[in-house]
């Protein structure tokens, strides 16, 4: 491994303890180990997912920790048995790190559920930092349009979104979408091309992100208090509220869907069960597989999905962190770590 350009320290945000903010820190640049490469971060997205982290939402498994799972880098080095990524490759790193390939999920193609996954930015470190180690078989080549802050979000919001959106019935054609943040704002593009129609859900009065539905083609756009113009096919829910899950069942149609999209959501109310009789379902999403990266990748361009990012510095995380929590972003935040290669 040729580390002659490699810097021996580097600048990180890290999580200390939960509930408090990142600290700053010059901490050693980490060297790869067996099957993994080294990456110079160009870019970090911000997802809510490092909220429910840093918030303590989610069970924290080590600290300190280095949080960002949307990140878009150059490969610097990488470790002797690493034959298929070479120095300067552009490679998408997301949330899922690692899979054993032997646990009865990934000999049935389901590595998303494996029991001995890891996951980037939270049981390893991730890409709120100059440089982070990823598995190699877990990196993602981007398109070169890609390889910079618009490529974030799609490496996390894009693939979740992209699940979601796989799990539903190909004759759904009227969708709603509840929690109008970075992963609708690429699936409602993708919904377009396909020719469907989004009905998007926001906090009451947000008419901020109801008119940016519309902008990116949604058919209609208002609070999650009101009813659509129709009954829908189907909805996805990427708002961390279980009571949008009856609201969203009252306006679905029989047979339609309620797809789940976030790792953490609040407990879901009781509701009576003429709400999901009539064959309708609710179905969770976790994690996403390669091969969902691999599918939105090669149509992104095509459509071709343009992200809405605001960029701030490595030494902005916490703002950045404060902007989505309050939810004052059209689109994604992204930690715009280098300078960045243009399309």
């Amino acid at each position: 491994m040729n580390t002659e350009s490699i810097p021996t320290e580097m600048e990180a945000m890290v999580l200390r303890a939960p509930g408090r903010p990142l600290c700053l820190q010059f901490i050693p640049v980490p060297v790869p180990k067996a099957g993994q490469v080294l990456i110079k971060v160009l870019a970090c997205g911000i997802c809510r997912t490092d909220l429910h982290i840093i918030d303590g939402e989610l069970p924290v498994p080590h600290l300190p920790l280095i949080p960002g799972h949307e990140i878009v880098g150059t490969v610097a080095a990488v470790a002797d048995d690493v034959t298929h990524l070479k120095p300067g490759d552009e490679v998408g790193v997301p949330w899922l790190a690692y899979t054993c390939g032997k646990c009865s999920y990934c000999l049935r193609n389901q590595e998303n559920l494996c029991e001995n996954a890891l996951f980037t930015g939270y049981t390893m470190n991730g890409g709120y930092a100059e440089y982070t180690v990823a598995y190699a078989k877990y990196c993602l080549p981007l398109p070169r349009m890609y390889a910079n802050a618009s490529g974030a979000p799609l490496l996390c919001a894009g693939l979740i979104g992209y699940r979601s959106w796989r799990m539903l019935n190909e004759h759904a054609r009227h969708i709603g979408i509840y929690g109008f943040g970075a992963a609708a704002h690429i699936l409602t593009q993708i919904a377009c091309y396909e020719k469907k129609s989004i009905y998007a859900f926001t906090k009451n009065r947000d008419e901020n992100l109801q008119a940016f539905a519309r902008e990116l083609g949604a058919v209609w756009s208002g609070s999650s208090l009101l009813s659509p113009p129709v009954m829908l096919d189907a909805a996805i829910i990427f708002a961390p509220d279980g009571t949008v899950v009856p609201t969203a069942l009252s306006h679905t149609d029989k047979g339609g869907q309620i797809i789940c999209g976030g790792i953490h959501m609040s407990d879901i109310p009781s509701f009576p069960y003429k709400l999901l009789w009539g064959e309708r379902s609710i179905r969770s999403v976790a994690n996403l597989t390669r091969k969902d990266g691999e599918m939105l990748l090669d149509v992104a361009p095509k459509i071709p999905v343009k992200t809405t990012v605001h960029t701030f510095s490595l030494q902005q995380a916490n703002e950045a962190l404060e902007s989505l929590r309050q939810g004052k972003l059209r689109g994604a935040a992204v930690l715009a770590i280098e300078t960045l290669i243009k399309p």
